[in-house]
């Protein structure tokens, strides 16, 4: 009986996190690494995640310098960040790509927003149903004898606080994260 919830609980968490690694891809007004996540660069035939291919620091608080460790692949890389969604334009300096990052217009970071919430949705998204499957296990539980109506009753409060908690996070989460996006 605890074993559904306990599973619920830990599932939401996943989720929680995943969301949470969602927004931090998203553009404030400062550089941050992460900002290049999402970004898969075609290495020799094979689409591998840009972190993985360099080192990607932070020189100056609007500015992002990244290290390709094979050297050769200098230009896949820059090519791949000039294709991404970003709308920055890689400039390579050496051994080492510099990708300025522009002022973000009041329109932009609109659009920022906007995505931001489409994030938290699909996270809450994913809270709903992890709920629904555990709601459903309670429901062939008892309708197999293995529960009574009182437990069923009993797992879906925990299952509905669970969820209320979770979402309430992700509320949180997102007031935080538009915040950042605002703030000039």
């Amino acid at each position: 009986m605890a074993g559904i919830v306990d599973e619920a609980t830990e599932q939401m968490g996943k989720t929680i996190e995943a969301t949470k690694e969602n927004f931090v891809g998203i553009r404030t007004g400062r550089a941050n690494p992460s900002l290049l996540n999402g970004i898969m660069v075609n290495y020799y035939g094979a689409p591998t995640p840009l972190k993985q291919l360099a080192t990607i620091s932070v020189p100056e608080p609007r500015a992002l310098a990244v290290s390709p460790f094979d050297q050769s692949q200098i230009s896949a890389v820059e090519k791949a960040i000039r294709d991404s969604d970003l709308g920055v334009s890689p400039a390579r300096d050496g051994n080492v790509i510099r990708i300025t990052l522009p002022e973000m217009t009041e329109e932009r970071r609109k659009e920022y927003v906007k995505l931001a919430k489409d994030e938290a949705e699909k996270g809450k998204v994913g809270l709903r149903n992890i709920r629904r499957k555990a709601r459903e296990t309670v429901e062939k539980q008892l309708k197999d004898d293995e529960l009574t109506e009182d437990d069923r009753d009993n797992i879906f409060k925990q299952l509905d606080t669970l969820t209320k908690k979770n979402s309430d996070l992700i509320d949180q989460l997102l007031d935080t994260k538009q915040k950042e996006i605002l703030e000039v």
